[in-house]
């Protein structure tokens, strides 16, 4: 096995695959519906990567020191057999970890099945337990007790659950204590994340950021937090523990305060572009690789050039300029997950 690493000495141990680009919310963070409408040209079939592509994938950048992989999309449970997916990449010698993200709405008809294929974790987007602000929020797609319904199928299932809440001031920021409180009596893992500047769709601005500090202020309400140490090196989320031992949070602040020094994460989208930074502009095309008939060793040599250039540094970078620099040619995170 090869142990990749950056300019940065950063390895490579996670990848994030995105299996589709479409998606049945129109979150405006995400996939604003003014956007994204009746119109908009998702990709073909034939363009997005098949599970053969994927797996072949997953079995390369195992051998270069990825060890944890993460499905994405879009909205993942949209693309037909996910489980099957998920039980190729299980039986793939070094995989020790397969998570999914997801907005939770199929999750009580496929939790089963994915747990059985091998799955180990979820995480589940969800920015409010007030349904018409969620209804507003999600582009009018969906609703909470469906979302809450899969959560609980999900952990029935043996599968570990994390809630994922991103906070907008001015849109769900006064839900931040009732979502703790409520994910604190169900035991699960509320995660909160500050609004990033993901794509060029979202019309983020500063402004609109509810800031960790904030954030921890306002869950103090409910309980005193005790800091956790990380569950491994490169952690996004930084953890917290009730002083009552009753619950965990975390929080993702890559806006306030960025946690790029220690980022192992790649990211493969839809088409099979890689990508090492979730606020790029260029991917690699791996697909045009695969399809080309390139054997294993040349598609080893082109991801561990790509890898061992790396010198991604966005959120260390954030300010005005960069923002501008990168205005309009940022990858979509519909396109290439969380």
């Amino acid at each position: 096995m090869t142990n990749l690493q950056d300019q940065f000495q950063r390895p490579l141990r996670d990848l994030r695959i995105s299996v589709t680009d479409r998606c049945n919310f129109r979150c405006q963070y995400c996939m604003p519906a003014e956007i994204f409408g009746p119109d908009f040209a998702f990709l073909p079939s034939e363009k997005i990567l098949s599970f053969e592509e994927i797996e072949r994938l997953v079995k390369i950048f195992v051998s270069l020191g990825v060890k944890k992989i993460r499905i994405t999309g879009g909205e993942p449970l949209l693309r037909r057999d996910l489980p099957t997916l998920i039980e190729r990449i299980n039986r793939i010698d070094g995989v020790e970890d397969i998570a999914l993200t997801t907005n939770g709405t199929l999750l009580k008809k496929y939790a089963h099945d994915l747990a059985k294929a091998g799955l180990s974790r979820v995480s589940v987007s969800l920015d409010s337990l007030n349904e018409e602000r969620f209804f507003e929020m999600n582009g009018h797609r969906g609703k909470v007790k469906t979302v809450l319904e899969g959560i609980e199928k999900a952990a029935e299932a043996g599968l570990q659950v994390k809630i994922n809440m991103v906070v907008q001031k001015g849109k769900n920021e006064q839900d931040i204590v009732t979502m703790a409180q409520f994910f604190k009596e169900k035991q699960h893992i509320l995660r909160f994340i500050e609004y990033m500047d993901v794509g060029n769709s979202n019309g983020w601005k500063m402004d609109d950021v509810v800031s960790k500090k904030e954030i921890l202020e306002q869950v103090q309400q409910i309980s005193p937090l005790k800091p956790v140490e990380p569950n491994y090196k490169g952690e996004v989320a930084t953890r917290f523990q009730y002083q009552d031992n009753q619950g965990e949070i975390g929080v993702i602040s890559s806006v306030t305060d960025s946690f790029c020094s220690s980022c192992s994460r790649a990211r493969i989208s839809a088409e099979g572009k890689l990508y090492t930074c979730l606020f790029a502009t260029d991917g690699t095309d791996l697909r045009e690789l695969l399809r080309n008939g390139e054997d294993d060793a040349s598609i080893i040599q082109c991801i561990s050039n790509v890898w061992e250039n790396r010198t991604d540094r966005y959120s260390d970078e954030r300010n005005e300029q960069t923002m501008e620099k990168r205005k309009k040619s940022k990858i979509e995170m519909s396109h290439i997950g969380g």
